[in-house]
């Protein structure tokens, strides 16, 4: 085994060690925590078998399988961030709408606690 297999086989595994301590301590949502899970767990087995990557990148046609590993990262990247662009788009309405309704909640209160007596 490559010294750089073993490298990459105890970071990965630390890695994922240190993923499940978030979801466990409640710090990271399931949700979010599959696609590090998942991206984790590849590179674990393709530390272990190198083999599999090469033969992943000669099927796609691609010539350097470090290549695919960049495509494949960015790619990722990509699609995570969109997910994330999208929550953030769906949030900025929730607390929109949430301050307007406070908003008018404080009027209701001020109107009612500011009203005479009779």
């Amino acid at each position: 085994m490559a010294r750089i297999q073993l490298i990459m086989i105890l970071t990965s595994l630390a890695f994922l060690f240190y993923i499940s301590r978030l979801i466990i301590k409640n710090r990271l949502r399931e949700e979010y925590s599959i696609v590090w899970l998942i991206s984790t767990v590849l590179l674990v087995i393709f530390s272990f078998y190198e083999e599999g990557l090469n033969q992943l990148a000669q099927l796609l046609g691609i010539a350097i399988p470090a290549n695919l590993v960049f495509a494949g990262s960015i790619f990722a990247i990509l699609i995570y961030l969109l997910h994330l662009s999208v929550t953030t788009s769906k949030l900025q309405r929730q607390n929109k709408k949430m301050a307007q309704d406070i908003a008018l909640l404080n009027k209701k209160i001020t109107e009612i606690t500011s009203k005479p007596k009779s």
